[in-house]
């Protein structure tokens, strides 16, 4: 066993380090399989999981990527493997423990599948009954009604994701400051209105007249500018494109501006200049980042736009082209476009957002909802659209406030009724296009914004959108409970004094769902 987890830890110390790209790039190789789905059952969720096997509450079994055809990240079953101390099957390695030769090392034990139906069945007799709602508050009531270490003002719900039922309420209608789990909202709002196979694209445009060169921002906060582009959209190969396009043309030198208008108001988030964001514009590239980061907060340049437009100007020249200094302009419709990049489907997006945290990439989620569905691109318009999308999911939207797409500005308010209903709208089986909205929640010491929390046997056991800003603690996800059954939970305290005791509460609450 000891060899055996020796040769896991590097692996897993790699995939820890290419979390955020490969989410990408997972999505992008399932996304164009989710329209070939079409039997509801084949979304149907996990109902166990291996002693120490880390389950996930959600996913695609077909998918290709890192899941196997259990529909287990192969990660994740690695990682079981190394924790689990029991003996099990030899993983095609060798003849099985009856052919081991004597004195040898037990076969590694093997992490049960984690993906079946809500309505499946992963034992005998199929999926227990959730638990009833008296022993759930016997349960909680402890940790969240009566706990000391939480805010003035909290509140909670758990629901069965089978049936949505609720089967745990503390005020679950109380509408408290959400911080990021805002961010589960804001997926199921872009989904809806622009589909999971939906790209945000980047584009250069030629004016007939003038000769003007306009890169026109599409609004992807992702758009890379470095080497590897990791499955983003390039902006290296949108200036050689560009460059290709132009020289047909017998064009070598240009004058550059750069159209952000896709996007109105103001870039400014309520919060001001903050490295948990940049400005908030339709072009940027690697998210403003002044280092080498790709999640979490960093220095930002004070203007992406004009950022992205100069280092696209020195990338054309490296291919022949000349360009002026850029500034900003319109793009016509009388412009010929000359080449195009394209994200990741959102469904990708989704995912990214979700499990980093990614604030960048909520507030233009946000903003493109609105573009979707006829609102203003601002942080007024975007938050109308995500409410007026919900709304028309059926969701009780009754008391939510939506100010931005992140929930980064604290007069955000969600209630825990909302944040489940939001979880079983993307558990339903008719609604394949939400399922990014459950793949992308952080896996319990695994992946994003949870890999450092849950080092007891609730690892792996628990999914989930974490919040916090000074004062708020919440958390909101999946968790598969000891007989096998998935919850959908919303933790929400505000008005807390201290961070650490609050997330730790909020954690052990999940993890006591988790845990017999």
């Amino acid at each position: 066993m000891a060899r055996a987890a020796d040769a896991v830890r590097p692996r897993l110390a790699r995939f820890a380090r290419a979390t955020g790209p490969r989410v990408t790039r997972f999505a992008r190789a399932t996304a164009p399989r989710l329209t070939r789905i079409t039997r509801p059952k084949t979304w149907q969720y996990t109902a166990g999981a291996a002693t120490a096997g880390l389950a996930l509450a959600a996913g695609v079994v077909t998918a290709a990527g890192p899941w196997d055809s259990t529909g287990q990240r192969t990660a994740e079953r690695d990682r079981a493997v190394a924790l689990d101390h029991t003996g099990g099957a030899d993983h095609g390695h060798g003849a099985g423990a009856s052919g081991t030769a004597p004195g040898s090392p037990r076969p590694a034990p093997s992490a049960g599948a984690v993906l079946t139906g809500l309505g499946g069945t992963s034992t005998p007799g199929g999926v227990k009954a959730a638990p009833g709602a008296e022993n759930l508050a016997d349960l909680l009531d402890p940790l969240l009604k009566d706990a000391p270490g939480l805010g003035e003002h909290r509140a909670a719900a758990v629901v069965d994701l089978t049936t949505g039922k609720r089967l745990y309420g503390l005020d679950s209608d109380a509408a408290l400051t959400p911080a990021s789990t805002t961010k589960i909202a804001t997926a199921v709002a872009a989904l809806t209105a622009m589909g999971p196979d939906h790209r945000l694209t980047t584009r250069t445009a030629l004016e007939p007249d003038t000769g003007e060169l306009v890169l026109v921002g599409g609004g992807d906060p992702t758009l890379t500018a470095r080497e590897d582009a990791h499955g983003l959209a390039s902006l290296r190969t949108l200036a050689e494109k560009t460059a290709t396009a132009l020289k047909r043309r017998d064009v070598r030198k240009v004058t550059l501006s750069y159209d952000t208008t896709l996007y109105a108001g103001t870039d400014l988030h309520p919060i001001g200049v903050n490295e948990n964001l940049a400005r908030v514009t339709a072009l940027m590239a690697d998210e403003g980042r002044t280092d080498d980061s790709t999640s979490g907060p960093a220095p930002r340049v004070p203007d992406p736009a004009d950022a992205a437009a100069r280092t696209f100007a020195d990338l054309l020249e490296q291919h022949g082209i000349t360009a002026s200094p850029p500034g900003p302009s319109k793009a016509t419709g009388r412009a010929t476009t000359l080449a195009t990049v394209s994200s990741p489907p959102l469904s990708a997006l989704v995912e990214r957002m979700l499990t980093n945290s990614d604030n960048d990439l909520a507030e233009a989620l946000a903003r493109h909802t609105a573009v979707a569905t006829g609102k203003r691109a601002d942080f007024a318009g975007a938050g109308a659209a995500v409410t007026a999308r919900l709304k028309q999911l059926g969701l009780p939207v009754d008391g939510a406030r939506f100010h931005d797409g992140s929930g980064l500005d604290r007069t955000d308010l969600i209630t825990p009724d909302l944040l489940t209903a939001l979880l079983t709208e993307a558990a339903d089986p008719s609604r394949p296009q939400l399922r990014a909205v459950l793949t992308g929640l952080p896996v319990a010491h695994f992946t994003g914004t949870l890999a450092g929390r849950y080092t007891d046997g609730a690892a792996g056991l628990v999914r989930a959108k974490t919040g916090t800003l000074t004062g708020v603690n919440t958390l909101a996800g999946t968790v598969t409970t000891p007989d096998g059954h998935v919850l959908g939970f919303a933790f929400l305290t505000n008005a807390t004094t201290d961070p650490w005791t609050a997330q730790t509460t909020l954690d052990r609450a999940a993890t006591a769902l988790a845990l017999p």
